[in-house]
């Protein structure tokens, strides 16, 4: 396998140097894992000064496993971790993440779990089938006629964020205000950050906050059918959810329940088309589409890291970590493990082999799952049937970031 030029890897001390700004890198990351595979799976990344994890059985170990977590002050404090104080131009922003989901571990993480859980389960968001179906065949009746699309804004942001705000019990014509908010958001993840997003995330979460906070009064004051009704009304263990965690918990379910989908929409027509793969072959039943979707999301996930703390000591791969350790776990990467697919860099729905990793795994497996996976299994078919001969126009527009990875223009015509 060779190793692209901008890559540096030295086995014998398994470091890795590699500027993950570099277009050459996130336009195309599958390149770069497959040389990683290679020749250094465990890696130490001199950049980013963390060990980094790209082969399947240790990325899905280092998931379910109890001795890491996605937070660690609940048992040590920022003195004895030489962590920094929490930056005062990021206090909106650190209070509405205080009570996230994806940062949490039990108790807390068991309990807010359960109370939102249950809307999210196959057998429930299966009954949004026949509205996702409407709303994406009411999109394409709006460019249809065209011939020709930018599908990220005609369709793969709108259908998402209608959803999700759906589900939650938030009017859909804040759908434009959630895609920006959250936008600000996710840049707090990427690597490269810089105080301009820092400022512009904090503002966001501060106007995101006190949204949520207005609909919260309204829901208590009357109540509806939705989950930020089911969120406030019902209990666990003899406890409600605070403000706070109300707030926290629906920013991130706003936030996680669309943005990833957006890029995998993107991501998923993007590989079948460079795929060269008949659209009716991969659509043709249930069973079929499933295969294809879920090779789509094998093959180009849109969030490649999910980070752990150490927390205790512990071993991987030769590799010691104590407590306080921070370890980056590449599910990108994890997906095109060559001990696990067989030729992974090509796209091939028929396969029967691992499951992906994209959604994570263990108890902080994403809870959106079941919605992504439905909405990817509905939209997908009838977009391509209702365009005949979808093509490429003009090369895709990969976002200039890392480690989500998707598209900031999709341009098609038919």
């Amino acid at each position: 396998m060779t190793i692209p030029p901008f890559l540096s890897i030295d086995r014998a001390s398994r470091h890795v140097s590699l500027d993950a700004r570099n277009p050459a890198f996130y336009g195309n990351p599958n390149a770069v894992y497959a040389a990683l595979h290679a020749h250094c799976p465990t890696f130490y990344w001199q950049e980013q000064k963390q060990w980094f994890f790209t082969g399947y059985d240790h990325v899905n170990g280092l998931l379910r496993d109890r001795r890491f977590g996605r937070q660690i002050l609940h048992i040590a404090s920022r003195e004895e971790l030489g962590l920094a104080e929490p930056m005062p131009h990021l206090a909106s922003f650190d209070l509405s993440e205080r009570y996230s989901l994806l940062e949490l571990e039990p108790p807390e993480h068991t309990r807010l779990r359960t109370l939102v859980n249950r809307a999210f389960v196959s057998r429930h968001v299966e009954k949004m089938k026949p509205e996702l179906a409407e709303l994406a065949n009411r999109l394409i009746d709006g460019f249809a006629d065209q011939r020709e699309v930018e599908l990220l804004s005609a369709f793969a942001d709108i259908i998402p964020v209608t959803m999700i705000a759906r589900m939650i019990g938030i009017p859909e014509e804040m759908g434009p205000q959630l895609l920006a908010w959250s936008h600000a958001y996710v840049r707090m993840y990427m690597f490269g950050r810089t105080r301009a997003h820092e400022e512009e995330a904090e503002r966001a979460a501060k106007e995101f906050s006190d949204y949520v906070k207005t609909v919260i009064t309204e829901r208590r004051a009357a109540p509806r059918d939705d989950l930020l009704t089911h969120m406030i009304h019902t209990e666990h263990k003899g406890q409600y959810l605070t403000e706070e965690e109300l707030v926290s918990t629906t920013i991130v379910l706003l936030n996680a329940g669309h943005e990833a989908t957006v890029h995998q929409i993107g991501n998923s027509v993007r590989t079948i088309l460079d795929s060269g793969c008949d659209p009716a072959d991969l659509f043709r039943d249930e069973a079929t589409t499933e295969r294809t979707v879920e090779e789509t999301l094998r093959i180009c996930a849109p969030v490649h890291i999910f980070q752990r703390w150490a927390l205790e000591p512990a071993e991987i791969d030769g590799v010691s970590f104590k407590r306080g350790d921070k370890v980056s776990l590449i599910l990108a990467a994890a997906n095109l493990d060559p001990a696990k697919f067989t030729d992974p860099l090509t796209f091939r729905p028929d396969r029967n082999e691992a499951a992906n990793l994209s959604f994570g795994a263990g108890i902080h497996f994403c809870i959106g799952a079941p919605l992504a996976r439905l909405e990817l299994n509905v939209v997908l078919p009838i977009l391509f049937e209702r365009l005949a001969d979808l093509k490429l126009a003009k090369t895709p527009v990969v976002k200039d970031v890392y480690h989500f990875h998707g598209l900031d223009r999709l341009d098609l015509r038919w």
